[in-house]
């Protein structure tokens, strides 16, 4: 799913210069816009994934740890 928010910031942006180069400020502003949106959810992707990589971690280590103490 990363990939997927890059490819589109990246498309978002390219569309944006050549709205920025025609003149039209309001589209580019938008779409621009809607790329820095991409790229945040992108960014938070990766985030929630390295969370819950450390959530099951530390799971599986209280596991361990309560299983050894029986």
């Amino acid at each position: 799913m990363n990939t997927v928010w890059l490819v589109i910031a990246g498309c978002c942006i390219t569309v944006a210069a050549v709205f920025l180069l025609r003149g039209n400020f309001d589209a580019a502003f938008v779409v621009a816009v809607i790329g820095m949106v991409a790229w945040f959810l992108n960014y938070r992707t990766q985030v929630q994934k390295t969370l819950n990589a450390e959530d099951a971690t530390a799971e599986e280590e209280n596991e361990t740890d309560s299983n050894e103490d029986q």
